[in-house]
């Protein structure tokens, strides 16, 4: 004779067959749901409304390589441009160990904690085997990615050129539109990562060690010129002594660089991060820089001429995309690199005769 439990379990056992019967249908509906894909105007319209979870799913939309995506993507940044140009647009730049992402934390939570909102785009680093993210900023920036009035979106920076991701720029007018009034742009700090960034941002931070051979290197008239601010992080415990006399050798090097469009004169600023120390002296640098641009012109200016570059820019990318994409420029591709190899024609050769022939289809069809 069964016992009750034995009976118990059976039913128990039919209850879940007869739900697992059932399942299939409705895990199917959320499966569809979650591969729809929300049209523009549903996405710009939450992405107005300060939804960060729309914000993400754009960004998405705008670093993949899809065509159905890049389309959507492509109506998105042009719905939320309106909404767009309100924000302080910072860089913030530094060799790898500097402690950028530590600095940022503690440079964002300072912001949210004077009532901004702070979107944070952090490139990384990319697998060349899995091509994502190897920092994860996201992970490191452990309370800031908690905080309500700041977003934090890290993206591989891939093969583009100076460790900034293909579509940084897309992604900062989607986070103006979503209603964040600060943006900072954090590079891997290798490679011309400073050289993109600058043309995007509307003040360039560098951040320097003492103590490390870095004095030297910042001495490098390339970086040093770009930068409106330097701050000399990890100045705490004993290394105070050396980030002041860094500080002081920064100040100097600066004075031998010509006086910047902007008129305003570089400064040098120490802080610890890890401690919070010297946090605000930075803002209230960065506040008197903006005020001085916005009252001669030039921070109006600076983003005339970042639109026309971001302009050329994108036409780069698009003739490349479509050359590279093109079915018959693939084939012959092939066969190209593999008589460059063979050395049985030149690069220059080869470079020629497949630009002729997209020209020849670019002439005769009007969807290459």
């Amino acid at each position: 004779m069964r016992s009750e439990n034995s009976n118990s379990a059976e039913n128990k056992k039919g209850q879940q067959a007869k739900g697992e019967h059932q399942n299939p249908g409705a895990v199917k509906r959320i499966r569809e749901l979650r591969k729809r894909i929300p049209s523009a105007e549903e996405l710009t319209r939450k992405i107005t409304e300060g939804d960060t979870i729309a914000l993400s799913q754009a960004i998405t939309l705008i670093e993949s390589t899809r065509q159905q995506h890049r389309e959507i993507a492509a109506r998105i940044v042009s719905s939320c441009l309106p909404y767009a140009n309100r924000s302080v647009r910072l860089g913030i730049t530094g060799v790898p160990g500097v402690g950028k992402s530590t600095f940022i934390e503690s440079f964002g939570s300072f912001l949210t904690g004077k009532d901004r909102k702070v979107a944070v785009l952090a490139v990384d680093p990319s697998s060349s085997v899995s091509h994502g993210s190897i920092l994860g900023d996201k992970t490191r920036m452990e309370e800031l990615v908690k905080d309500p009035n700041a977003f934090i979106r890290p993206s591989p920076a891939g093969s583009s050129l100076g460790g900034v991701a293909r579509k940084t720029r897309e992604t900062i007018i989607l986070c103006e539109a979503c209603g964040f009034d600060t943006v900072i742009v954090e590079t891997v700090g290798v490679g011309q990562s400073e050289t993109a960034v600058h043309g995007m941002v509307d003040f360039f931070l560098l951040l320097k060690l003492s103590g490390a051979g870095d004095e030297l290197q910042g001495i490098k008239r390339g970086i040093m010129e770009m930068a409106d601010g330097i701050v000399i992080n990890k100045a705490d415990g004993d290394n105070k002594k050396k980030a002041a006399q860094a500080k002081t050798e920064f100040q100097r090097a600066l004075h031998l660089y010509p006086p910047k469009a902007s008129n305003w004169a570089p400064e040098v600023r120490t802080a610890s991060a890890l401690n919070n120390e010297g946090i605000a002296d930075i803002w209230e640098m960065i506040s008197r820089y903006l005020e001085l641009v916005q009252g001669n012109g030039y921070f109006t200016a600076n983003r005339k001429s970042q639109n026309r570059q971001w302009l050329l820019q994108t036409i780069d990318e698009q003739l490349k995309s479509s050359f590279y994409e093109h079915p018959n420029i693939k084939e012959d591709l092939k066969e190209k690199l593999e008589a460059v190899e063979n050395n049985e024609t030149s690069p220059f050769m080869a470079a020629r005769e497949l630009l002729d022939k997209y020209r020849k289809h670019q002439d005769t069809s009007s969807d290459i």
